[in-house]
C-alpha cells in the first residue's frame, strides 16, 4: 500500500529473489519513461523501495504520482502472481 508522507508517495515491495526484483524495476523503468515521470528508488536483494514526487510542482504529490503509483502497483501484482 502506498503511503503519502513528507510530500512523497512511498511503497516497499518484496519479491521472491533479486532477479524478480530487477525484472520489476525494468518494467517500472519502461512505464516511467512512457509517462515521463521518474521515481526515486533503491534495491537491495529482493526488496525495492520507491518514492514518487513531482519536482515540477515544487516536490509535492500530484496526479502524475498517483497515476504512476497505480501502474507500478499493477506491475508488482503481476510480478508476484
Amino acid at each position: 500500500m502506498w503511503t503519502e508522507q513528507d510530500n512523497q508517495l512511498t511503497q516497499r515491495f518484496k519479491f521472491r529473489d533479486f532477479k524478480q526484483a530487477f525484472a520489476f524495476m525494468t518494467e517500472v523503468a519502461v512505464v516511467a519513461e512512457e509517462l515521463n515521470h521518474h521515481p526515486w528508488w533503491s534495491n537491495s536483494c529482493n526488496r525495492v523501495e520507491i518514492r514518487l514526487t513531482t519536482h515540477d510542482a515544487g516536490n509535492t504529490v500530484t496526479e502524475k504520482d498517483h497515476l504512476l503509483a497505480q501502474r507500478i502497483s499493477a506491475l508488482a501484482e503481476r510480478c508476484n502472481a
